[in-house]
């Protein structure tokens, strides 16, 4: 009997936007025949759990932010950095517990700072590497880009998912001044990387407008009840998707708009293809989405989120997405106002990443 390597991946669990682009590498670690593991809390946990129900999950919570009603969410962070890194050390200990247990032979963590181990090869995902902060706050940008290159040492790779020329699609938060030394573009992740152009082509649109919600709470409730009370006035056909893993609640409101509480990524994927137009989060999970599937979109950005907003604003100073502010998100003249941007379409085969697997193991 041939015992199979085990690789251990770890998603934040801030929304879900770092367990979806998991995806591409649990399927590729999966085609280079690793048992996968994956530790993760909250919706993230849900989410695995329905992509992969054949997969052993370990109940791994990280720590609990409670996001602001307001926009000052960098502030609130600063103020909650001891417990940031207080959550990194006991991550990092848990972690040491499951490792006992589980052996594998490659850990993977998105953007959980505390998921490395000195007898494991670790490798840390994120395309953040210059992080934002607001105007008010950048006297502290160089330690906090010092704390996070100091964390990303620890780690044997870093793979950053987005491409290196011109830019790529993050702007400057994938290309600073000076990479870490273990550090690698891999090409973007998505979980519809295996949706085929042909396809896309093909389907008619059903919707004429998909919202599709992420991100913490409160802001992804405040959103939700923004954009259902300016759709109440409008004769389009609609599709809601709620971000909620946790519930297969689904219901039509008005003969007009449908809602799903959530959908498998197989089922998104033909929703987001049946649909003329998306508007979403301008997490960067979302927009690798985005992109792969060649949709046009209109992101809003969750506010107070800095990296958020720096995208958002990145892609429409180059005319690819429209994006509007929350706080004065009219839908009406987004929806007017997208018709100049059309989208982009790349697409990535992940020859690049099996290497790097391989090189590891």
């Amino acid at each position: 009997m041939v015992v199979k390597k085990k690789a251990l991946v770890c998603p934040l669990d801030w929304g879900i936007g770092h367990a979806t682009r998991c995806i591409p590498v649990i399927s590729c670690l999966m085609e280079l025949g690793f048992e996968v593991v994956v530790a993760a809390g909250g919706r993230p946990l849900e989410f695995i759990r329905k992509e992969y129900p054949q997969i052993n999950v370990i109940e791994f919570p990280g720590v609990a932010i409670d996001y602001p009603k307001t926009n000052r969410i960098a502030l609130k962070m600063l103020k909650l950095l001891p417990a940031l890194l207080y959550g990194i050390w006991h991550d990092h200990r848990t972690l040491k517990k499951i490792t006992d247990k589980v052996q594998p032979a490659l850990i993977i963590s998105d953007n959980r700072y505390g998921c490395w181990s000195n007898s494991t090869p670790s490798v840390f995902i994120t395309h953040q590497l210059n992080i934002q902060v607001p105007g008010n706050l950048k006297f502290i940008q160089g330690f906090l880009n010092s704390v996070n290159y100091w964390f990303i040492k620890k780690y044997k790779a870093c793979w950053i998912p987005d491409f290196e020329p011109h830019r790529g699609l993050a702007g400057e938060l994938s290309h600073p001044r000076k990479l870490p030394e273990n550090a690698e573009y891999i090409g973007l992740l998505s979980r519809f990387s295996d949706v085929s152009e042909t396809y896309i082509k093909n389907v008619p649109p059903e919707f004429d407008l998909l919202v599709m919600l992420s991100g913490p709470e409160p802001q992804r409730t405040i959103l939700e009840e923004q954009i259902l009370l300016q759709l109440v006035n409008l004769n389009m056909q609609v599709a809601m998707v709620r971000g909620m893993p946790e519930s297969d609640e689904a219901y039509i409101l008005d003969e007009r708009i449908h809602l799903f509480s959530h959908l498998d990524s197989a089922k998104l994927s033909q929703l987001i293809n049946k649909s003329a137009l998306i508007v979403c989060r301008s997490g960067y999970s979302s927009i690798m989405d985005m992109v792969t599937l060649g949709k046009r979109a209109i992101f809003i950005p969750t506010p107070g989120q800095t990296e958020q907003e720096y995208l958002a604003r990145y892609l429409m100073e180059k005319k690819i997405y429209f994006s509007m502010n929350q706080d004065d998100f009219d839908l009406v003249y987004a929806i007017e106002m997208s018709v100049n941007y059309p989208g982009m379409v790349i697409k990535s085969d992940y020859k690049f990443l099996k290497e790097q697997i391989k090189s590891l193991t």
